[in-house]
C-alpha cells in the first residue's frame, strides 16, 4: 500500500516516466501502468482459495446438521458422532474441521433467522423501590483458630445499588430466613419484588416457563414481608446480574482485606459496617456524578416499612432419649427428664434450637456447628434438666457428665460434702432449689455460706431465707396536719380489767 502511495505521487505530482518510476521500484512497466490506469488507492487481493478435504461433504454435513436441529436435545447427536460418520464415508480430516464448520454453519442459521446469539443480553432498568435482587456465594475468613468456609447471603436493591451481606455456616431454610430478616432490616424497608434464582431453599420444583412449585415456609416468609418473588429461568444469571456482579467484586472489596474475626457474630457486624461504608466510596454506575448512597437516599422512602422479624425455623419431630437427649446433626442437646422417652418438636432457627411441647417452650440451645464429618459430635447439657433424676438417684451427681457444668459456688459446695456421708443428698436439695427460687439468688446464698465458714444444708436455708425476704416499707411521713402531739402508749394491761378473774398476778 505505501509503494502504490509513491507511485501515485512520483507519477502525478514529480512528473516521472513510467520508465524512470520502473527503474527505481524495480517494478514492471506493464504493472504500474496498470496501477496509475485503474485509479485505485488501496490495492485489493483476490480472496485466497485455499483446498478443503471438507468441500466433498459440505452438503451432507449441512443437511445432518438441519436434521439434528429439530431434533429434541436428549435425542441429538453430537458432532464426534457426526464426524464418525463422515469418516465412514470417506472423510479423512479432523474433528476440529468438522466442529468449525458446524459453528460458521449456525452462525449463518441465526443471521437467516435473524436470531441473536447465546451471549446476546438487553439492559435491565429499574424504578425506585421496584426489587431487589438475591443470591449465595461461598467466600473464606478466619473465624476462631481457623480458617472457616462461608455461606454469605447478598441483597442488592436494583435502582440504588446498595448492597448488604451475612455470612452463615449453611445454606439452610434457617439461615435463608435469618438473612431475610437481617439484611431487609439494614436496608431500610422492603421493595415490591424480589428476584432469585431457583434455589432448593425456595424452589421444590421447576415447571414450564415461570410455573414454579414453591415451597410452604418460603411462601410464609414472602407472605410476611409482603412482597411478590420472581425467580429467574434456569442457567439465566443475567436476569439477575447485579447481584451476580456483587458477588465477584465482593470477593476483592471485602473478603481480600477481612481481618480475622472471633466468632461468626463479630465478622457479621464487620460486612454491616463496611458495606454501608463502601457505599459512600462508590460511583452509582447510571449516575456517575453520584455514590450509592446519595442514590439510597432517594430510594429509602419508596421502600416499605419494615415489619417484625419472621419467625424462621424449620421444626422436626424428635423423640428424646432415656438420657434426655435428642439428636440434630449428629449433636446431642439435653431436654428436661419429664420429657424422656416422649416425642417433642424442635424448631430450628439459624443460632439456636428451640424445643417445644404441648406449645411450651420447655428448652432452648445454642446451635453447635460441627465440620469435621468423622467426629461423633458434641453434647450441649443443661443440669437443670436433670434435677427431677438426681433426686431419685443423688449417687449420680458425682460423675453425672451434665453437673460438669456447674457454677464455680456449686462446685466448691460439692467438693467440700464430697466427704459425708449424706453429702450427695444434701447437695442434691440444695441444686433443687434451683427449681423454686431465682438461681442467682440460690447462688449467692452459696457464696455467703462458703465466704463464711459454715457449709451446712441449714445455713444455706437461712442465708436463702433472708435474700428471699421483702424489705420492710419505708416509714410514712404524714403532713403536719395529721401530726398525732400525743402518741399512745401500748399498754396491754388497760384490758385486765374486762376479765373477771385475774389468771396472772
Amino acid at each position: 500500500m505505501d509503494l502504490l502511495s509513491v507511485i501515485r505521487r512520483w507519477r502525478g505530482r514529480d512528473k516521472l516516466s513510467i520508465r524512470d518510476i520502473s527503474r527505481r521500484t524495480g517494478l514492471s512497466r506493464h504493472t504500474i501502468r496498470k496501477y496509475l490506469v485503474s485509479g485505485i488507492t488501496e490495492p485489493k487481493y483476490p480472496p485466497r482459495k485455499c483446498v478443503n478435504k471438507l468441500d466433498p461433504f459440505a452438503a451432507t454435513l449441512s443437511t445432518w446438521l438441519k436434521r439434528e436441529s429439530g431434533r429434541n436435545r436428549k435425542q441429538r447427536r453430537s458432532l464426534i458422532h457426526l464426524h464418525r460418520d463422515l469418516v465412514a464415508l470417506g472423510f479423512d480430516g479432523s474433528y476440529d474441521r468438522v466442529a468449525a464448520f458446524a459453528r460458521d454453519w449456525r452462525q449463518r442459521q441465526r443471521e437467516a433467522d435473524n436470531q441473536a446469539n447465546r451471549g446476546t443480553y438487553i439492559p435491565l432498568i429499574f424504578t425506585p423501590g421496584e426489587a431487589f435482587q438475591f443470591d449465595w456465594s461461598e467466600d473464606w475468613a478466619r473465624v476462631g483458630p481457623r480458617q472457616m468456609k462461608l455461606q454469605v447471603a447478598h441483597f442488592k436493591l436494583c435502582h440504588s445499588r446498595a448492597f448488604m451481606l451475612r455470612a452463615y455456616p449453611l445454606q439452610t431454610h434457617e439461615m435463608l430466613f435469618d438473612a431475610h430478616n437481617h439484611c431487609l432490616d439494614a436496608l431500610g424497608g422492603i421493595p415490591r419484588r424480589g428476584i432469585y434464582d431457583n434455589m432448593k431453599t425456595a424452589v421444590d420444583k421447576v415447571g414450564c416457563g415461570k410455573q414454579r412449585q414453591v415451597n410452604a415456609r418460603f411462601r410464609a416468609m414472602v407472605s410476611h414481608f409482603l412482597f411478590e418473588s420472581d425467580f429467574c429461568n434456569p442457567a439465566a444469571g443475567w436476569e439477575k446480574g447485579q447481584v451476580e456482579k456483587n458477588v465477584r467484586d465482593a470477593r476483592h472489596r471485602l473478603w481480600h482485606e477481612a481481618p480475622a474475626f472471633s466468632d461468626l457474630a463479630a465478622l457479621n457486624i464487620w460486612l454491616a459496617q463496611r458495606c454501608k461504608a463502601l457505599w459512600h466510596e462508590i460511583q452509582h454506575p447510571e449516575q456517575s456524578d453520584r455514590t450509592i448512597a446519595e442514590v439510597y437516599a432517594d430510594e429509602r422512602p419508596t421502600l416499605m416499612v419494615m415489619p417484625p422479624p419472621f419467625d424462621g425455623f424449620v421444626e422436626h419431630a424428635k423423640r428424646v432419649s432415656p438420657t434426655c437427649l435428642i439428636v440434630f446433626e449428629r449433636n446431642r442437646y439435653s431436654v428436661p427428664a419429664a420429657l424422656a422417652n416422649q416425642v417433642i418438636s424442635l424448631r430450628v432457627y439459624a443460632d439456636r434450637l428451640v424445643m417445644v411441647a404441648r406449645n411450651q417452650v420447655i428448652a432452648e440451645h445454642v446451635r453447635i456447628f460441627s465440620r469435621d464429618h468423622s467426629s461423633p459430635g458434641k453434647t450441649s447439657y443443661d443440669w437443670r434438666h436433670y434435677l427431677a433424676v438426681v433426686q431419685r438417684k443423688p449417687g449420680a451427681l458425682r460423675n453425672g457428665a451434665p453437673f460438669a457444668s456447674l457454677p464455680e459456688s456449686f462446685r466448691t459446695l460439692q467438693s467440700a460434702w464430697l466427704k459425708r456421708a449424706d453429702g450427695d443428698r444434701e447437695m442434691v436439695d440444695i441444686l433443687a432449689l434451683v427449681l423454686q427460687h431465682d438461681e442467682q439468688l440460690v447462688e449467692q446464698a452459696v457464696r455467703e455460706a462458703i465466704e463464711s465458714g459454715i457449709l451446712t444444708k441449714t445455713h444455706i436455708l437461712n442465708r436463702l431465707g433472708h435474700l428471699l425476704d421483702t424489705p420492710l416499707p419505708a416509714r410514712l411521713e404524714p403532713p403536719p396536719a395529721l401530726i398525732i402531739n400525743a402518741e399512745p402508749i401500748a399498754n396491754t394491761e388497760r384490758y385486765d380489767h374486762l376479765r373477771e378473774i385475774r389468771y396472772v398476778d
